[in-house]
């Protein structure tokens, strides 16, 4: 009776041991990696859907067959080439990417194909662009970390109008809404997820273009959303954009994103991400020499505000 006596304490301390620890374990865990990894992957993945877009705005905005100018002239991405089907119903334009983009920080391979209906002008209020991405590897060269994006999103010129025209037709705004019910995201560690994405981008002039996006997804109680899914970890989340992204020409005449705050749902914690920031964490107000940084607020379980500034 003892020695059961015994055997029967000793069980009750192990399990009360291993219940610490694991309370421990689970009050104290870091998920630094994990929560800053998806802020980047995300940032990534939003900036090259935006950065697909403008080359299709500023490709489509070349040809007469898609947007109703008067000649012709080619206008390519950086190590891309362009082909145009202006006789087919639906009309395309092809995008082939194979090299460094313009400003030598990425390198893109895959093909983008816009397709529209042969009567639709893309200046048109309502004009509708079908645009299928086959395969687009995005490699960033300063760490070679690469995302692939397959899928089909929707770009609706709501306002009608050429963004070329906003300097001289005395235009205020164009606005553009992208929808994608599902795009499959490949991420350098194998992991695929599908994603979605709901935006309204509005474009200005102002010594420059500059591109103002809010997110138009509602759930529940959270607005604003832009993109939505599983991230790379199997966690569900929602990226709202609580302060608009702003992108306009910086000082070397390349659009960069220069301001806007975004934050991340339904994770292990909320993550409040920050644009437009210098290395230190402080806005920028002057033309950087180098990159931008965002930084990534959020309260881990036992009550810590964790900080982490990173490069974009």
């Amino acid at each position: 009776m003892k020695q059961k006596m015994k055997l029967l304490l000793a069980t009750a301390v192990v399990f009360a041991v291993t219940f610490v620890a694991c309370k421990k374990s689970a009050t104290d865990a870091d998920y630094t990696t994990e929560l800053a990894t998806h802020s980047d992957d995300e940032s990534r993945f939003s900036s090259e859907s935006d950065a697909v877009s403008d080359d299709i705005n500023n490709t489509i905005d070349t040809y007469n067959s898609f947007n109703g100018r008067v000649d012709n002239v080619t206008v390519a991405p950086c190590n891309a080439t362009v082909a145009v089907d202006s006789t087919s119903n639906p009309k395309k334009i092809t995008i082939t990417y194979n090299g460094l983009n313009c400003q030598g920080t990425r390198t893109r391979t895959g093909v983008v194909v816009v397709s529209m209906p042969l009567a639709q002008k893309w200046k048109d209020a309502g004009a509708v662009l079908t645009v299928t991405i086959t395969n687009l590897k995005i490699t960033r060269v300063s760490d070679n970390k690469s995302i692939t994006i397959n899928g089909t999103k929707t770009i609706t010129n709501v306002s009608g109008g050429r963004l070329r025209d906003l300097v001289t037709s005395g235009s205020t705004s164009i606005t553009h809404t992208i929808a994608s019910s599902g795009i499959t995201v490949t991420f350098d560690d194998g992991s695929q997820r599908v994603w979605q994405e709901a935006k309204k981008r509005v474009f200005t002039y102002s010594n420059g273009l500059v591109i103002t996006t809010t997110g138009t997804y509602i759930d529940g109680n959270t607005t604003g959303i832009s993109e939505w899914g599983t991230n790379r970890f199997g966690n569900a989340f929602s990226t709202s954009i609580t302060q608009p992204m702003v992108v306009k020409l910086d000082c070397s005449s390349t659009l960069r994103l220069v301001s806007g705050t975004v934050t991340h749902n339904r994770l292990i914690a909320t993550v409040v991400t920050t644009f437009g920031l210098d290395a230190n964490g402080n806005a920028v107000t002057t033309c950087p020499t180098g990159s931008y940084y965002f930084k990534l607020v959020w309260t881990g379980v036992n009550g810590v505000v964790h900080t982490v500034i990173l490069p974009y």
